[in-house]
């Protein structure tokens, strides 16, 4: 089902490229990301081309909650034990200044994008996580931002404590997108293949560019950069449900079962559920919700459903910068967690300035090349590890049992099973068709897992999705899956 923004706007279709041509930049993503790099480097005189694979904000964009904030659950806390004190401040400052960017670019256009100003809450049920709590309050002040425990929210439960951040915002970032991305050249329906020193090659043709901006959300090149072995994905879920309850601001609970709220005019935004991509073979999170639902708001109307994708870094800060010291002409922004309306202001304001040549305060802390053992290597191990089992499993595991056959899946069920006499995925029907396909994700391998609530097939080490046909959904894999006879 399509998120709430996305069935609350309406783009204007954009041409595909039409053979070769030359810009100064070439931004691969029509995300946020991308779009308001191609506007702020517009606004310094620079222009560029956006190449996008399907639509304007088709892709991580139209999931989000929308929530504009320096808050970023439990991250001062991370900052000041892993960075420096220096870093930490930059950190917290670059994300005050999008917050700002925003507002100025919204009065200054006059964008109708229900942009608000709310407090951002950080909350906990549990009073073991007070210490936590009062830590990131005192790191946060000593970061430069003003925040405050309280034990007064609008949450229809008792909480243990709250953080509260003063001066954060939410809108609808569609409406956004659509207002910032139209005196821009956008290629739609143009899918990037490769890039070679200041060649980007497309399905359509080739942008020869002196700059290049990775604003994919996670990298498809593998080399040099080698993301895939600093990142992994998870996904989250959220419901939209009419007849809730008007909250005072937005909302964030840590831990597992922490929930995320905040309206929408008088919908209310209800998300949780969060895992590990691939990592969800149970299913279940959307029926969690609607739980969630049913006790706090009995007299709520579900509206829309989706779920969300988000790369996250070893050390918690995204990767905005240079891609790697051997290509200096290429620049990424990914990694963004769960913060990606503010992580992809801050892109653009630091990506539009190094390409102006402009020197910014802000560059060191978010540097791609950064080197942060203490927070990283227990995760680039996790990581590893993960990778380790995916690639195991898709070479010795044999399929479940109880799947052997692809007839024996219930109607509208996918699992694996035996195919043309190869371990295979298949999807069954609600009118038993079956269609199986190789379950060897094309990225590097990894066993591909079966995702019930989505009804698509996720990879466990780096988060590429395809439907229940194979057909690709996300990367960083860029081929579909192959079909095996049945």
């Amino acid at each position: 089902m399509q998120s709430i923004w996305r069935e609350t706007s309406d783009f204007r279709e954009r041409p595909a490229l039409s053979g070769d041509i030359t810009a100064p930049v070439a931004i691969i993503g029509g995300g946020l990301a991308g779009i308001l790099t191609a506007c702020l480097l517009r606004q310094k005189g620079i222009e560029s081309v956006v190449l996008e694979a399907n639509r304007i904000g088709s892709g991580q964009t139209q999931n989000t909650t929308a929530k504009i904030t320096s808050q970023h659950n439990l991250i001062y806390t991370k900052l000041f034990q892993n960075f420096s004190e220096e870093e930490a401040k930059q950190y917290a400052s670059a994300n005050q200044q999008a917050i700002g960017r925003y507002r100025q670019m919204i009065t200054q256009e006059q964008i109708d994008c229900q942009f608000e100003e709310r407090p951002a809450y950080l909350y906990s049920v549990d009073r073991e996580d007070i210490p936590a709590l009062e830590m990131e309050v005192e790191y946060a002040c000593r970061a430069g931002i003003h925040a405050e425990l309280t034990k007064k929210t609008t949450l229809p439960f008792e909480i243990a404590a709250a953080i509260q951040f003063g001066g954060q915002a939410q809108f609808h970032p569609l409406k956004f997108l659509q207002a910032i991305s139209e005196p821009l050249t956008v290629y739609e329906k143009t899918k990037v293949l490769s890039v070679e020193g200041k060649s980007v090659v497309t399905d359509r043709g080739t942008v020869t560019a002196e700059h290049i901006v990775f604003a994919s959300h996670f990298p498809f090149v593998n080399a040099p950069g080698y993301y895939f072995m600093r990142m992994y994905q998870e996904r989250s879920y959220a419901l939209a449900l009419q007849n809730a309850v008007k909250l005072d601001g937005m909302y964030l609970g840590i831990g597992e079962k922490g929930l995320s709220m905040r309206n929408y005019g008088d919908t209310l935004l209800l998300g949780g559920g969060d895992h590990r991509t691939g990592e969800n073979k149970a299913g279940g999170k959307y029926d969690m919700l609607r739980e969630v639902a049913a006790l706090f708001y009995p007299q709520s109307k579900e509206l829309a459903h989706w779920s969300a994708q988000d790369c996250m870094t070893l050390d918690s800060v995204p990767y905005i910068g240079q891609f790697s010291s051997s290509t200096p002409n290429w620049y990424v922004a990914t990694g963004f967690g769960k913060w990606g309306m503010t992580s992809s202001m801050v892109s653009a304001i630091l990506l539009s300035d190094q390409i102006a040549g402009d020197e910014n305060p802000f560059a060191p802390v978010f540097s791609p090349s950064r080197f942060t053992p203490g927070a990283s290597a227990k995760n680039f191990l996790s990581g590893m590890g993960q990778a380790v089992k995916g690639l195991a499993k898709q070479t010795f595991s044999l399929p479940d049992a109880d799947a052997a056959e692809p007839q024996t899946l219930p109607d509208g069920h996918g699992g694996m099973v035996i195919a043309d006499g190869k371990k295979a995925g298949a999807y069954k029907e609600e009118q038993g068709d079956v269609t199986a396909v190789s379950i060897k994700c094309p990225h590097l391998g990894c066993q591909l897992e079966w995702n019930p609530d989505e009804k698509s097939w996720d990879c466990p080490c780096h988060g590429s999705r395809f439907d229940a046909k194979g057909g690709l959904l996300e990367g960083p894999a860029q081929t579909d899956l192959e079909e095996i006879p049945t």
